[in-house]
């Protein structure tokens, strides 16, 4: 006859035919049969295997607390270990590891809401995601003119797509089909443009053929002037006709350019000859300027101006010089007449009483506002007031350079 364990072990016991009980709230349940050594040994393995079930609960809450295992994966998980702990030929606290695993069962539905809840927010993110590059590509579709950077934009957008997350079926193919629509849209686009634009360039060509054919019209012609102003018109028209081709660009323009400059070396061929017997005008005109320098500067206006008219006779009498050397003659003639022009209207306001009044009129007024914002700052400055002060202060340094240029110019007068 074997002894009751009931009185040493809270959770199980051994009967006296060998039947092992486990204690749970509902009552005893037979776990199984021990036959050979002590109560106490088969106590103590029913215990242990209580402790290997409860090793995987622990296991289990360690994973679900500390990974990101998948909520349908703990759940089942969950269910096994609960049907095990239910069924378990086990001795110890059965309840407590049902409560355990109850509350690793609320702690996955919360982590499943919130997996549903990112999931959302995640495809809501996609979905705005999508409709922006969507409406990127439909703007390109519709007003973009720089084809190539266009063309690979929309490329840009399609991997953008492809590397977003996936929202609704629905959504989904409804904005593809946009985004589909805006790729075609803007490749007819961009091939009517092309169409138009291979048109236009025919049309160029046409008109630069005309041109050409002008510029090689007149290549051996003799009237240098004249000429030399249609290639100037026919120049502007060849710019303002736009672009051909490039083959036929580059073809016509070596045309072009060779009948132009055909006709502009024989021109500079005469010129040069023509400008070789213009030698001796230009010695002369050099003899001229330098007689002319002298007069510089002027000290009475009379006779300089006297002395410069002499000098333009010699001047005009001398005749034409070689084009490389007129600029330069003609300018520095033209620097002499202009100092004594002004050397001549500074005379003339000398002798102007009227300016000269004018003049005295304006320092006058600046004395005379000086002198009141003189007293408006000694009394801003006794009574303290910066902002009026500094006012004050301003308009004074103001007034005073006025009136320094006001006093030069009076003393012009003088």
């Amino acid at each position: 006859m074997r002894e009751d364990t009931v009185s040493t072990d809270p959770w199980g016991r051994v009967d006296d035919d060998g039947t092992v009980y486990v204690r749970t709230a509902e009552g005893e349940r037979a776990v199984g049969s021990w036959q050979a050594g002590e109560p106490e040994e088969a106590l103590a393995y029913f215990h242990r295997k209580y402790d290997e079930l409860a090793g995987q609960v622990q296991l289990l809450e360690q994973r679900v607390r500390g990974t990101d295992l998948a909520p349908a994966q703990a759940e089942a998980s969950i269910g096994k270990l609960r049907e095990a702990v239910a069924d378990a030929h086990a001795i110890g606290d059965l309840a407590a590891l049902t409560a355990r695993l109850d509350g690793l069962t609320e702690l996955v539905a919360q982590r499943r809401e919130e997996v549903k809840a990112a999931r959302e927010q995640a495809r809501v993110e996609a979905r705005g995601v999508k409709e922006r590059i969507v409406a990127e590509a439909e703007r390109i579709a519709e007003e973009t003119t720089h084809w190539k950077s266009g063309g690979e934009r929309l490329r840009e957008l399609v991997e953008e797509w492809k590397a977003a997350d996936r929202i609704d079926r629905v959504t989904e193919a409804a904005l593809w089909k946009r985004l589909s629509a805006a790729r075609t849209a803007f490749a007819k686009r961009r091939k009517q443009y092309f169409a138009g634009l291979d048109e236009q360039r025919e049309g160029v060509r046409a008109a630069k053929e005309r041109i050409v054919a002008e510029a090689e019209a007149i290549a051996g012609s003799t009237d240098w002037g004249q000429t030399a102003a249609v290639y100037r018109d026919l120049m502007q028209q060849w710019k303002n006709a736009g672009r051909a081709s490039r083959e036929a660009e580059d073809e016509l323009w070596a045309r072009f350019k060779g009948a132009q400059d055909q006709f502009f070396q024989a021109r500079s061929a005469v010129f040069a000859e023509r400008d070789a017997s213009l030698a001796a005008n230009a010695e002369v005109k050099e003899v001229l300027l330098a007689e002319a320098e002298k007069i510089l500067p002027v000290t009475d206006v009379r006779t300089a101006r006297a002395a410069l008219r002499h000098i333009l006779e010699r001047w005009e009498a001398a005749g034409p010089v070689p084009r490389e050397q007129r600029d330069r003659l003609e300018g520095g003639l033209r620097k002499v007449d202009e100092a004594v022009r002004k050397a001549e209207d500074a005379e003339w306001k000398r002798s102007n009483p009227e300016a000269r009044a004018r003049a005295q009129s304006t320092v006058d007024q600046l004395r005379t506002s000086i002198e009141q914002l003189e007293k408006r700052l000694a009394k801003a400055q006794a009574a303290g007031r910066a902002k009026d002060v500094k006012e004050a202060e301003e308009a004074l340094t103001a007034r005073r350079s006025w009136l320094a240029e006001a006093e030069r110019t009076l003393t012009e007068f003088s």
